[in-house]
Formats: C-alpha cells, sequence, structure tokens
C-alpha cells in the first residue's frame, strides 16, 4: 500500500482487493452460464462485474489513482489462480470433484486469462479517464465515461481472448453476439443503478468519515 495512506484508509483498501478478487471469480464463473435476454445470447457475468468499476471508481474518488493501481497489482496474479481453481471445479455449474484440479484445463485457463488481461486493461483504462474527469463539476461525468470506456475495452478483451476458436462451439460461434449483449447489459445497469448508487456510496462514505480524518476533505 502506499506509505502517504492515512491509517483510516487502509482497511478500506484491503476490502477493496478481497471484494474485487470475489468479483472476478463470481464472474468467471457466471460467463460459463449463458442466458437469453429480449432474444440475444448473453451470460450471467454481465450482471456481477460491473460491481468492479464501481469500487474502481470509488477508490480513485477517495484515495486517489496511485492507490486504485495499488488494487490492481495486488488483485491481478491471486484473482488469476482462485478464478482457474474455482471454474475448474465448478465448470458448467456442476461441481466436478477435486479430482478434476489434477489435469489441465485448457478451456477455463483461456477464460482465466482472458479475465485477467481485460480486468488489467479495462481497470487502467477505467481509472486514466476517470482521473481526468474527476474534478468537473457534474460528479456524475467521470463515473459514466469511465465505465463506459473501460467496459467497452474489458468486455471484447475477454471475449476474444476467451472464446475465439474456443472448443465450446456455442461460444466459439455466438461470442461476438455475447460479447456486443453483454456489453449492453453492463452499461445498462451500470448507468441506470450502479452510477446512482456510486453518489449515495460516495456521500455516505464521506460523512462517515470526515469527523475523524481531515484526509476526507
Amino acid at each position: 500500500m502506499p506509505a502517504a495512506l492515512p491509517k483510516v484508509w487502509r482497511p478500506a483498501l484491503t476490502g477493496l482487493i478481497a471484494f474485487h478478487i470475489l468479483i472476478i471469480i463470481a464472474s468467471n464463473y457466471l460467463v460459463q452460464l449463458p442466458m437469453t435476454l429480449f432474444g440475444w445470447q448473453t451470460t450471467w457475468g454481465a450482471f456481477s462485474f460491473p460491481f468492479i468499476f464501481l469500487a474502481t471508481d470509488l477508490t480513485v474518488r477517495l484515495l486517489g489513482k496511485q492507490a486504485a493501481r495499488q488494487v490492481i497489482a495486488r488483485v491481478m496474479l491471486p484473482a488469476l489462480a482462485a478464478s482457474y481453481v474455482v471454474s475448474v471445479l465448478f465448470q458448467d455449474a456442476a461441481f466436478q470433484g477435486f479430482g478434476a484440479l489434477g489435469e489441465f484445463n485448457l478451456f477455463v485457463a483461456r477464460i482465466s486469462l482472458a479475465s485477467f488481461l481485460a480486468y488489467v486493461l479495462g481497470q487502467v483504462l477505467d481509472i486514466q479517464v476517470f482521473d481526468r474527469l474527476r474534478r468537473m463539476r457534474q460528479w456524475w461525468i467521470a463515473p459514466v465515461v469511465s465505465t463506459i470506456a473501460g467496459n467497452l475495452l474489458d468486455t471484447f478483451t475477454f471475449f476474444s481472448v476467451a472464446f475465439w476458436h474456443s472448443d465450446n462451439p456455442f461460444m466459439a460461434e455466438h461470442w461476438v453476439e455475447i460479447a456486443t449483449v453483454d456489453y449492453g447489459v453492463k452499461l445498462s445497469v451500470s448507468l441506470v443503478l450502479f452510477v446512482p448508487l456510486y453518489g449515495v456510496l460516495l456521500n455516505g462514505i464521506l460523512r462517515a468519515i470526515t469527523p475523524r480524518s481531515e484526509s476526507a476533505a
């Protein structure tokens, strides 16, 4: 963690790291479960991953760009390993038994690697865009624009790396459609739910910590 980070913020940063890892693991599992939304193919992972961008934007707003980068750096490798293990054990939404870990699963490994690359690229872009716009008078501009840009890069990086010429015939055939719908779902969920939630959480956190630390100003 950054040496200059006030003590009051350190538990929050630790919690953010754990939260990121949890959402990445959950999303890697849920992305294996296709669903149809208004006649379009997507996955359940589209509903879980926007939580990451909410957490990142709050981190940049409250702790700064360097702290957000610290979160990404500490999350990357543990999330990659944990995602692979959980996805192998629960591939296709069924427990495969611990013996499944004895064989290398290329399909799941591609999903984990894709998640790793998409997470890093999408979060770095989100942080850069948000940091550039965070001082604008309209508080909502930074989370909206950074979410649009970050989710776009994240989504298409993930699906192209994970499912282009995949061993899964359905995902190999439909990944472009699924990625497009997935991006639309993520944006809808983020803009309708998470941007307003970001504003509520930001105000709540600032009210909670202002009496305890001048760094909240």
